[in-house]
């Protein structure tokens, strides 16, 4: 039996795209967004990654009301 391959994933929110609202940040299971200090162009602090180990859920980009300002990417290792 082949052992499982453990994914890892990165959430990119876009800064200019989120609307400081922090739904992504309440649905994230394992706490990894934050609303930032800096402002976007709109004077809102935006969602930030604030660490590693995303799962790739997609709670954060499902929750959000703003198409394009999340993305999830997955990590691949050359």
């Amino acid at each position: 039996m082949t052992p499982a391959i453990k994914k890892k994933f990165r959430v990119a929110p876009v800064p200019d795209e989120c609307k400081g609202c922090g739904r992504c940040v309440s649905a994230c299971p394992k706490k990894l967004l934050k609303l930032g200090s800096k402002l976007n162009f709109m004077g809102v602090p935006y969602a930030e990654y604030a660490g590693e180990g995303c799962i790739g859920c997609g709670a954060c980009y499902y929750t959000c009301p703003e198409p394009g300002a999340i993305t999830i990417y997955e990590i691949t290792e050359d």
